[in-house]
């Protein structure tokens, strides 16, 4: 029996409860918070999805504002009425379309307690989570300690049901809170924490302008301010104080989303009846319980942890506290928002979905897997990673070439299969810049994701490391980039992926003075003979710009002279994995630093592919090692070949400087392609 879900009517998780329980709404409520899964019957829940919910859907990208946010919140005010009852789990209709397998993900909400934090993240995180909001009622009384209880119950059904599957957690200040506390108490459960701007400590500065308002305020707000802000006459002389308190409170919490809301008169009426002035006082001494129970119990939190911090949050963060929180906690990872404010789900340029994708703390098992667990891009993420790249992309203006079965030469990716696996194996220019530019004409001429092999530093970092901030190699984690490791080879070509790997690893990417265009590749290599086992196509590919970038003054050698320079090199070293310790020379010296660079006017990249050589049908030829050995050395030497043919050809280039670049641009247009040198085939 099916049962359809029309207006009206709204299936809602009772706390700890894994099936829905029937609650009606007012006839004129959006069906844009409802549930759906199975009765106790097994029947299965469907719904009537209203005109405008298909509207959105068909545009993707087009979020929910401030203004849908407060609707929401005030139909479930006035679907409450005067007795909302016990707190309850809700799932959005925008996320019922996720794919099978997904993870559970409770969202607990902060000091609004409406749980709908999470409005502008309900689509995209419905695709790739089974996701329940927890909602409390603005008559709702309950302590915190039961609150905790009341997740726990749901955390362990879940566990119960999918003991391999992990249960994600968001917890927004005093929801954050709450998930630790459930994360204390469940040592044995598989958890992942996402804690937006926990709160362990209240800052009392910050919210003495706040406890001060709610002192002075009469108990009859909603009345006094209905009618957008207009006050009744028995209360007149509180109108002048309250806007100035209120006007101060905003400025101290530091603005941001928080001002847009009080700002907007037009709010305040919604606000008043959402947030009377009991619900306040309760909800700041629920903040007060929590967070201090959260700081007592933090040191036995063993859950993965990962937690946004936004930097116009002087309200309620303890910047201290959050450190030593970092601290206490094994496995914590810490991303930053220098420019957004206290809530931070709802403000422009935050997508919870993507941060959780390039941190790669998306993983629907008990161990993350870099291939079955990476999620293509959106194509809103990937039209970002193009806005990123977008400067080096323009100065380098790259020139790719491919070769064909017929061994020509042309100026396109034709000469790339289609079908995977194949296996792109080059030479690393300076930093390895030229995996990026590589990506996007991939993404955009043959839609291919590009999956390279990177160097562990980009994906773990220790705390109170030297080492880079994760976020600067987001770009690169977006598009698929995997630690390199056998494990990880073997899995994307069995995958049928189209893998990029650098033999030469950081040694070649930060080679020294005079080095431009040395491979360092290990003495014998094991990838013939993994490629060979699926049939792989490798295609050698040479790239060659760098020098026409920048040029090197201080390299490894010379900062390796400088005592402060070499301590941080050693220090930086020891906490990232060793690779090839097993080599010899210098292919084994893989000393992380930052080469002294000065820029050059920029010159141009040049990455041509060579032919693909196949493997298909030789696995039990090249199972042999000395077979296998011969195949490197042609690969290498093709490599070699592809970079020899490009310095030599670049001379010819009319426009291998930028300054004829740009003459061409202003008269061909910007999206007009570049001529480049003439070559046999073209």
């Amino acid at each position: 029996m099916a049962i359809t879900i029309t207006d009206g009517i709204c299936p809602i998780f009772s706390s700890g409860s894994r099936r829905p329980h029937f609650s009606y709404l007012k006839s004129n409520q959006r069906l844009t918070s409802i549930a759906l899964g199975r009765l106790r019957d097994g029947s299965k829940v469907t719904a009537t999805v209203n005109p405008y919910s298909e509207t959105e859907a068909a545009r993707p990208e087009e979020r929910k504002s401030l203004t849908d946010f407060l609707a929401e919140a005030e139909n479930f005010y006035i679907s409450e009425g005067g007795d909302g009852g016990p707190p309850r789990w809700f799932s959005p209709l925008e996320c019922s379309s996720r794919a099978p397998g997904s993870p559970l993900l409770l969202y607990i909400p902060g000091i609004d307690g409406t749980g709908l934090g999470l409005i502008r993240q309900h689509r995209r995180l419905g695709e790739i989570f089974d996701v329940w909001c927890l909602h409390f009622p603005a008559t709702d009384r309950t302590p915190a300690r039961d609150i905790v209880k009341i997740i726990e119950r749901t955390v362990r059904s879940e566990y119960y049901r999918s003991p391999n599957r992990p249960v994600y957690i968001v917890g927004e200040s005093v929801g954050a809170c709450l998930a630790l506390d459930v994360a204390a108490s469940n040592p044995d459960i598989d958890i992942v924490l996402i804690l937006a701007n926990p709160v362990t400590r209240l800052n009392n500065f910050m919210l003495q302008p706040l406890s001060s308002l709610l002192e002075i305020l009469p108990d009859q707000v909603p009345s006094l301010i209905e009618n957008n802000f207009v006050f009744r006459e028995d209360y007149h002389q509180y109108a002048g104080m309250f806007e100035s308190m209120l006007n101060e409170t905003v400025t101290q919490m530091g603005g941001g989303l928080l001002g847009d809301i009080f700002a907007a008169s037009a709010n305040l009426p919604t606000l008043s009846r959402i947030f009377p002035k009991e619900t306040l006082l309760w909800k700041l001494q629920l903040l007060k319980s929590a967070s201090a129970s959260a700081k007592s119990h933090m040191y036995t939190v063993k859950a993965q942890t990962l937690i946004l911090l936004s930097g116009r949050d002087q309200w309620l963060l303890n910047k201290e506290d959050i450190e030593r929180l970092c601290c206490a906690l094994p496995k914590c990872e810490v991303r930053e928002f220098a420019n957004n404010g206290q809530f931070l789900f709802l403000e422009d340029g935050v997508d919870l979905a993507t941060i959780l994708k390039i941190a790669y703390y998306y993983r629907r098992g008990k161990k993350l897997d870099y291939i079955s667990d990476y999620t293509l891009p959106t194509p809103f993420e990937l039209k970002e990673f193009e806005q990123s790249q977008r400067l080096l992309t323009a100065a380098v203006s790259p020139v790719f070439l491919s070769t064909l079965d017929n061994g020509t030469v042309v100026r396109s990716l034709a000469g790339i299969p289609s079908e995977g696996p194949v296996l792109y194996v080059g030479n690393h220019m300076l930093l390895g810049l030229e995996l990026r530019p590589a990506a996007i004409h991939f993404l955009k001429e043959r839609n291919i994701i590009l999956r390279g092999l990177a160097h562990p530093v980009m994906f773990a970092k220790k705390i109170g490391s030297k080492l880079p901030d994760m976020q600067m190699f987001d770009s690169v984690r977006i598009i698929g980039a995997v630690p390199v490791s056998n494990t990880n080879f073997y899995k994307l070509l069995r995958s049928k992926a189209h893998v990029v790997l650098y033999p030469g690893g950081v040694r070649e990417a930060l080679h020294r003075k005079g080095e431009e265009y040395k491979l360092f590749w290990p003495e014998h290599s094991e990838f013939v003979r993994i490629a060979s086992k699926f049939g792989t196509k490798i295609i050698p590919f040479g790239a060659v710009g760098e020098d026409d970038l920048c040029q090197m003054v201080l390299d490894y050698n010379d900062q390796m002279k400088i005592p402060f320079l070499k301590n941080i090199i050693e220090e930086i070293t020891q906490d990232t994995i060793k690779l090839r310790n097993d080599e010899e020379g210098e292919v084994r010296n893989q000393d992380l630093h930052m080469p002294g660079l000065i820029p050059k006017i920029p010159g141009r990249y040049y990455i041509y592919f060579g032919k693909p050589i196949e493997t298909k049908g030789r696995e039990k030829e090249l199972n042999d090692k000395e077979k296998a050995h011969e195949v490197y050395l042609e690969v290498k030497s093709e490599v070699e070949r592809c970079m020899t043919y490009l310095k030599t050809k670049r001379d010819g280039d009319p426009y291998r400087n930028i300054f004829p670049r740009l003459l061409y641009y202003l008269s061909h247009g910007l999206s007009s392609q570049i001529p480049t040198f003439d070559f046999p085939n073209h």
